[in-house]
């Protein structure tokens, strides 16, 4: 697998980012409830260092109910609360307020102590391409969210936008890249299409998901597809979901292009179901 990485464009977002922290009272991390550890930026702890941290899961419209528990109580063990929300109804968006509002009390009744009184909390949101950034600020900011303008200290370009509940964000998008590690961490970004499908072709990126998937999901599969139980093989598998859905070629051949974009995207819109590919018990909770 043929993946890019600049060093001198991570140290530079990385400056940026350190920079940044210091304007605000609290840092929102975004991953996706259905790849928490491969949406995970590995170097963000080291960059927000003790800065407060919220752990929100998004997407979770789109990941599987019960591990989607058992990654709040695994961030529950290791200290943080972790916050699930769906971007399309606006569950859980309230809560992330509330957390902000009780991790930030402690610090803002100082404030007033020293008679600044209603400033606004700040916060930060980090996540990667694709997580959901835009949708959440949309949710948290509401219909009548304006930008404050700049502040002192502020890289220019950077704005802050007002949110409901005497909260201000500060707008970085895109500030995050992953670092990809491994090729699983590459795979589960490419099956949710947090990077572009060209770092490999959508055949194989197809034929991995399916490989990844049936075993566990099989139910899943015969009922959206109408496919045999008994297939076994990955590539039967997408033989078969092709010739149900007509994606067939001249001559009878199997359309793999076609049927792969097909699995790939109904994965990704949820119409494959509730699907989750990383749990908590495999980092040894």
């Amino acid at each position: 697998m043929n993946i890019n990485w600049y060093p001198g464009h991570m140290k530079k977002t990385k400056d940026l980012l350190k920079s940044q922290l210091k304007l605000v009272d609290i840092v929102i991390e975004l991953l996706d409830a259905r790849i928490p550890l491969s949406s995970k930026n590995p170097s963000i702890d080291e960059i927000i260092g003790n800065k407060p941290k919220l752990i929100v899961l998004n997407k979770i419209d789109l990941a599987h109910d019960g591990e989607t528990r058992r990654w709040e109580n695994y961030y529950k063990s290791q200290g943080f609360n972790a916050i699930p929300v769906n971007t399309m109804t606006g569950a859980g968006v309230r809560e992330i307020m509330n957390e902000a509002q009780n991790i930030t009390q402690e610090k803002m009744d100082n404030l007033k102590k020293k008679g600044i009184i209603n400033r606004p909390i700040r916060l930060m949101i980090v996540g990667i391409p694709n997580v959901g950034k835009s949708s959440i600020i949309n949710r948290l900011a509401g219909k009548k969210s304006a930008k404050t303008g700049d502040r002192p200290g502020v890289t220019k370009g950077k704005q802050w936008i007002r949110l409901r509940g005497n909260m201000e964000l500060l707008d970085t998008p895109g500030i995050l890249w992953p670092k990809f590690e491994d090729e699983e961490v590459a795979l589960n970004l490419a099956f949710t299409g947090a990077i572009k499908d060209e770092i490999m072709d959508t055949e194989t990126l197809a034929y991995r998901l399916v490989q990844r998937l049936y075993n566990k999901y099989e139910t899943n599969f015969v009922e959206r597809y109408n496919i045999d139980r008994n297939i076994e093989d990955p590539l039967e598998v997408m033989n078969a979901i092709a010739i149900n859905r007509g994606c067939i070629l001249s001559k009878k051949e199997i359309d793999y292009d076609r049927v792969s974009n097909l699995i790939l995207d109904e994965f990704r819109a949820g119409k494959l179901g509730k699907i989750t590919l990383e749990s908590p018990i495999n980092e040894g909770e």
